[in-house]
């Protein structure tokens, strides 16, 4: 059976590495940076999306916003039901609105686990996890590292 792989990595058209860790910015959907198993980052890049709906526009304010937010918080801040959300945003930039936010719940995971000391328990809480394990599942799923080994990894202790 062969590796899993994110889907991050499986919609990725071209990679190219960069040097450094860097963050990826939700308005930016065009492009989006992961942190690989081997501790490099990579740039999936897409052709530019052009948002046309004024109301997309909103949805990656609040996304960008840093709080944790669901597909259906989100829905009834615009007055749409959730899936004529999904549905508008897909049309319009081609991914899916929770692939969207479990990836960026993922990013500042790892943010979270590189630059502070908080149990993973608390950070999974912390990116909107109910669950520790179902966290723990996500994020192994995404970076091909369990949390605690991707802290050691990204601070310079070996495992």
């Amino acid at each position: 059976m062969g590796a899993l792989r994110s889907r991050a990595r499986m919609d990725a058209a071209r990679i190219s590495s960069v040097n450094g860790a860097t963050s990826p910015q939700v308005s930016d959907v065009a492009s989006t940076t992961t942190a690989s198993s081997n501790g490099t980052s990579h740039t999936f890049s897409k052709s530019p999306i052009p948002i046309r709906e004024e109301r997309l526009q909103k949805v990656f304010e609040m996304i960008e916003s840093g709080k944790p937010c669901t597909i259906q918080a989100l829905a009834e801040q615009l007055n749409l039901s959730h899936s004529r959300l999904q549905h508008l945003f897909k049309q319009q930039t081609g991914m899916s609105l929770g692939h969207l936010l479990t990836q960026q719940r993922l990013f500042r995971a790892a943010h979270l686990l590189t630059h502070s000391n908080k149990r993973i328990k608390e950070i999974a809480h912390a990116v909107g996890y109910e669950h520790a394990s179902s966290f723990i599942r996500a994020f192994e799923r995404h970076f091909a590292k369990a949390p605690r080994l991707f802290r050691q990894t990204q601070n310079g202790k070996t495992a």
